[in-house]
This record gives structure tokens, sequence and C-alpha cells, in this order.
């Protein structure tokens, strides 16, 4: 199963960083950001990593901190079935728009949840109102649609 990250930044006003995905997996819509972890690296690495990569923002490990776990099981493709490290913390200074994401800062009332995967608007209200920790599974059918979630 592959092992991934996400992590979403909460600035003092209260608002949350989202990137719009450009390309490959979950191209066009919004998200945290995150990929795929490396054999060398631990998972902690990989968030930070991955966020500097995608929103060109460097933090220290006790910046962030785990929150919880997504499970996704996919039956078009079980290769893509993932356990999602979720990250989160506070962050105030800039960013930059990537080749793979687009970041902006969203207020917590106009989260676009129909620009976003099908799970968010079942799990990230969870993160909004930090009722930690996030532990759920996610199972998709043929379609890739959300079949199943506990």
């Amino acid at each position: 199963m592959l092992q991934t990250t996400h992590v979403y930044l909460f600035n003092s006003k209260g608002q949350i960083l989202l990137g719009m995905k450009k390309r490959w997996f979950g191209m066009g819509n919004r998200n945290g950001f995150g990929g795929k972890n490396h054999e060398w690296e631990t998972i902690e690495e990989t968030a930070l990593r991955e966020l500097s990569e995608e929103a060109k923002i460097l933090l220290n490990k006790n910046e962030i901190k785990k929150i919880g776990m997504l499970h996704f099981f996919y039956k078009a493709n079980p290769s893509r079935d993932q356990d999602v490290h979720i990250y989160s913390g506070t962050y105030d200074w800039t960013f930059e728009e990537t080749e793979e994401m687009k970041p902006q800062w969203r207020d917590i009332k106009d989260i676009p949840y129909d620009n976003m995967r099908e799970d968010d608007s079942i799990w990230l209200p969870k993160l909004i109102k930090k009722e930690f920790p996030i532990d759920m599974t996610f199972k998709f059918d043929e379609e890739w649609k959300l079949a199943e979630y506990r």
C-alpha cells in the first residue's frame, strides 16, 4: 500500500491554504499539499518535502503535527490504495505557485467542496473543528466514486 502525506496549513486569520492541483492524479481539484513517501525518508520528511516542492514553503518538523490517517481503497485500480498521513500547522508567510499546485488562502466558510475530492467534505470538517485524531477509511467503486466510508 502506498504511503502518502497531506499537509493543511492555517493562518492567524483562520484561513486554510488549499492548492489547485495542476497535473496528475486529482488535476483540477483543491487539496492539501503532499505526495508519495520515498523509502529513504520518514513520513514526516515526505510531508515537509512535498510542501516545499508544491508551494515553496519551508517548515521545520516542529512546525507541523500529525493529526490523523486516511485510508483509501480503489476497486478500479488497487495499486493506488494508500494510507494518507495528515499533518497540520500554522503559517503566516509567503508561498509560490509551482508546476504542480496553485496555492490560495480560503476562508473556512468558503471551502470549495464542489472542486475537491468527494471524501473531503466528510473528513475535512473534522480537521477544521480539531476533532483529532482523524482515522477514516474510504472505498471507491469501479468508476472511482465513493462507495463506502467509516
